[in-house]
């Protein structure tokens, strides 16, 4: 077996690698940018080597600097991970070159089925049905123009090297697919270093499933079921399953042995992922293959117990496979989220800054239940603009779906992450999403369910009273070391009393505390009550409790008379007054936020790409008034009425903070 290998890539994947090669006794090399000196994935890795500046095309992916760090180390094999050099045939073949192991495809099979216009082309010669689309080179916007109306609208305009949902567009008319188009192109020269870029036909309401295979070089082929990935925002996988909640088994069985056979067409070695899109009666069009590991393999690993790095790397060393395709059982329900960098309540804009805490739930495996946490960052570590924003992918296993998504609420309640915006809120929506719940869910469910953005949970009336409960056990608790902390200095204690009214998104609770050493009943003045326990003290960030038996986990902050409480995706201030500061406190006057209707805000930290407009220049709503670009993509900003420029304070090339003042409004 190899006794070093260096893991050409960083963050998560990384890390996840690092742990692999660990459990199977070999070392491992670390590569980072000036971004990564303080790195986790630096920390864990036997060795590391500094290759460059910041951005990834002056480090992670110039083949010459990862070369000299392998000749540095003495590294014999090399993972790459996913994104950066993966998919890259030049890498595999200087590599080869070298004398080093690609743990991953030939170079030969990275040219045939990592290219996305080539796959298609062979899919289809191999007899695989393929979504309708132009394979050929597009020459600029009004070629691709063309090519939209000769394939119909709505079309998908995709980067030809791309992956992570970068370098892809939907277009629904000409001006759409102009500026997708050229946006795609900058995205892919930025982030892959090819620029070309292909059309298809966008089919509406599809499944996205994906089937994971895994040969070894003795010809040797293997699928390992299907993981659903249809919940996605701006062609961005957020959420994923195995198995899926849709396919019966004659479909998995087709799917997986077409996937095998498209594998085995074109010499496949290592693991890899056939994407198909899967439309309402289960018909299913080859998307693309994926030669690299997937962001999303741990499910995969979680219901086939197949470690999928581990199988990388031995079948890199020429090992045959150990598993037959009989030996594949696939066990319970395994689900995925991705915690990325980005604020749900601007509409998913990146975030970037420093961790000022950053505490995921505990790993564990347990009976019933296992919860996994890949991750590249740590607490006081910082987020950067110049990658992907994705920081951690928090994985549950149960024996049935709605046990896996129950532990999957439990374990994003209970995931503290400060410092950034986060979209922890939105992934407990979702969980909480009826549709989701009975996995009725299509690509467009995010577009379907969110139309106008995320803008937070409003908890359902019994979801309401257990927090209402909880809160104001919880405030009598701190007011009673309130007043023991100033009995000592007074020489007196003043008294708790028992009744309390609580206010919580918009409602009032009157509510009577019953405490004993056990806990507390909280009972209201309809005659509602609820035992709550807890072993929760003031100060602590996480509250563990339980309601009526049932648990329950609030993340609290500090607040005048109370709480701020996030919950289930809620985000609430609730109060918990006497009965005289609830008098006093319905007396107040509303505090209105600041009228920002005239300006136009920078929505996340970001660099201006391109101003459209002018001073003095008529805007009408929805007309594009600059370009800001932030973790490897691009975003335009659009007029939201008719208005004229009376002022721009930025111009292209310069870093913006957010809410920093672009441009303002008569």
């Amino acid at each position: 077996m190899f006794k070093k290998i260096l893991i050409a890539n960083r963050g998560e994947i990384a890390c996840r690698v690092i742990k692999t090669a660990r459990k199977m006794g070999i070392k491992t090399v670390a590569i980072y940018s000036d971004a990564d000196k303080n790195a986790l994935h630096v920390e864990m890795a036997d060795e590391a080597v500094h290759i460059g500046p910041p951005p990834a095309n002056q480090s992670y992916i110039v083949i010459d600097k990862v070369m000299d760090a392998i000749r540095q180390t003495g590294a014999e094999a090399v993972h790459p991970g996913y994104g950066f050099l993966s998919e890259n045939k030049l890498f595999a073949e200087a590599l080869a070159k070298e004398g080093v192991a690609f743990i991953g495809p030939p170079a030969g099979a990275i040219e045939a089925m990592g290219d996305k216009i080539t796959s298609k082309k062979l899919a289809q010669e191999a007899g695989v049905s393929t979504v309708p689309g132009f394979m050929g080179l597009i020459d600029d916007a009004e070629h691709a123009v063309t090519i939209s109306n000769e394939v119909g609208y709505p079309v998908m305009i995709k980067a030809s090297a791309g992956g992570g949902g970068k370098g892809m567009r939907i277009a629904w008319n000409d001006e759409e697919a102009r500026e997708g188009f050229q946006s795609s192109k900058n995205e892919a020269a930025n982030s892959f270093g090819d620029d070309r870029i292909f059309i298809e036909k966008f089919v509406t309401q599809p499944r996205h499933i994906e089937i994971q295979v895994l040969c070894d070089s003795h010809g040797n082929g293997i699928y390992l079921g299907e993981r659903e990935c249809s919940i996605q925002r701006r062609n961005q996988k957020v959420i994923e399953e195995a198995p899926s909640p849709f396919l019966d088994e004659a479909t998995r069985r087709a799917m997986g042995e077409q996937a095998v056979a498209l594998a085995q067409a074109v010499d496949y070695t290592s693991a890899g992922t056939v994407e198909f899109i899967v439309d309402g009666e289960r018909n299913f069009y080859f998307l693309e293959m994926n030669t690299r590991l997937q962001v999303e393999h741990p499910v995969t690993e979680l219901i086939t117990g197949v470690d999928l790095v581990e199988q990388m790397i031995r079948v890199a060393y020429s090992e045959k496979l150990s598993l037959a395709q009989k030996d594949v059982v696939l066990n319970g329900w395994a689900m995925e989220c991705r915690l990325y960098a980005e604020d749900p309540y601007r509409n998913f804009l990146p975030s970037i800054g420093r961790l000022s805490r950053y505490r995921p739930p505990v790993e564990e495996v347990r009976p019933g239940a296992v919860v996994r946490n890949d991750t590249g960052v740590y607490e006081g570590g910082e987020i950067s603009m110049y990658y992907d924003p994705m920081i951690a992918k928090l994985c549950t296993w149960a024996p049935t779906r709605s046990e896996a998504i129950e532990e999957m609420r439990i374990a994003l309640d209970t995931f503290e992450v400060e410092g950034i915006g986060h979209n922890l809120p939105f992934l407990s929506a979702v969980m909480d999403h009826p549709k989701f719940e009975e996995g009725n869910i299509t690509t467009a469910f995010i577009a379907e369910e969110y139309p106008d953005g995320f803008e937070g949970v409003e908890l359902h009336a019994e979801d309401l009273r257990r927090v209402a409960a909880a809160a104001a056990a919880m405030y009598r608790v701190a007011e009673i070391r309130r007043t023991r902390i100033s009995g000592t200095m007074d020489n007196h204690e003043r008294k708790v009393g028992r009744d309390w009214t609580v206010v919580a998104q918009g409602q009032r609770f009157v509510v009577t505390i019953d405490a004993d050493p056990q806990g507390a009943t909280v009972t209201f003045s309809d005659g509602d009550s609820h035992r709550v326990t807890s072993d929760w003290t003031p100060g602590q960030s996480l509250a563990r409790l339980d309601i009526d038996g049932a648990p329950l986990v609030l993340k609290v902050g500090k607040a005048t008379s109370g709480f701020r409480i996030r919950t289930r995706g809620a985000d609430l201030k609730v109060n918990v007054y006497s009965p005289r500061q609830a008098e006093l406190a319905a007396l107040m006057p509303e505090k209105l936020p600041p009228d920002t209707s005239k300006l136009l805000l920078c929505p996340m930290p970001g660099l201006i790409v391109k101003i459209d407009v002018e001073v003095g220049q008529e805007v009408q709503e929805g007309q594009a008034l600059c370009t800001v670009e932030a973790m490897k993509m691009e975003n335009i900003l659009r007029a939201e009425k008719k208005a004229i420029v009376s002022k721009i304070n930025a111009a292209p090339g310069d870093s913006l903070a957010v809410d920093e003042v672009i441009m303002e409004f008569e």
